[in-house]
């Protein structure tokens, strides 16, 4: 997969919802009802970490839910490229990028959403052919104010910003017009998953589903 082909398919996924659940889960019992839970809510696409070690079940399990596009986040290595694409991941996120990560996803034909929290960052991935990035750690990056900085000189960046985004400052990111849509983990809240609430949490998805880009 070109990076061309990559951004294009990244740009599209991150235009289907204003909001990308961030998902930690430690119990792949409750992957398709999560999922099913956000995609009748109104966000489709879902960012599955791998920071537990029922992630990639979770994956697997996730991507059979109709109407979901499944992405692995934290990718850091080559190897967890490769095993998040043998899950059944139709993109990625990284916190940041290496030549490794950019090409291990390439090889995997893996859309790639690369993390960038400065200027240069975002150029080195622009260079290589990558205009849709993730902005982390977001809130501790300077926020929206920063990453309004950077649209100033990268018009023609798209980012999602992830990382301390939340109801209360969600609006204040997607206003800008350097942002696709923005990452986070408040819609699916630890304690609603563990106990199965999958009607609050579908609540929670169709709320944030109507914050305006």
């Amino acid at each position: 997969m070109t990076p061309q082909d990559a951004s294009k398919r990244a740009r599209e996924i991150c235009g289907l919802a204003p909001i990308v659940p961030v998902l930690v889960v430690d119990d792949v019992a409750h992957a398709q009802p999560l999922a099913e839970a956000l995609v009748a809510g109104g966000l489709p696409a879902l960012e599955v970490t791998l920071r537990t070690p029922a992630a990639l079940d979770v994956i697997a399990a996730m991507a059979k839910v109709p109407g979901g596009v499944v992405g692995a986040g934290t990718l850091v290595t080559p190897q967890d490229v490769r095993d998040a694409k043998a899950a059944g991941a139709q993109f990625g996120v990284s916190p940041g990028a290496t030549d490794a990560l950019i090409a291990a996803c390439e090889a995997e034909g893996l859309p790639l959403l690369a993390g960038a929290a400065t200027a240069s960052e975002a150029m080195r991935l622009l260079e290589r052919g990558y205009d849709v990035l993730k902005f982390f750690p977001a809130e501790a990056s300077g926020g929206a104010p920063a990453l309004k900085a950077l649209g100033g000189p990268l018009p023609q960046i798209s980012f999602c910003p992830t990382g301390g985004v939340s109801t209360q400052n969600a609006q204040s990111y997607l206003s800008l017009s350097n942002v696709i849509c923005a990452g986070g983990s408040w819609v699916a809240p630890p304690a609603m998953v563990t106990s199965g609430d999958w009607e609050g949490i579908q609540t929670l998805a169709q709320e944030a589903s109507q914050i305006k880009i």
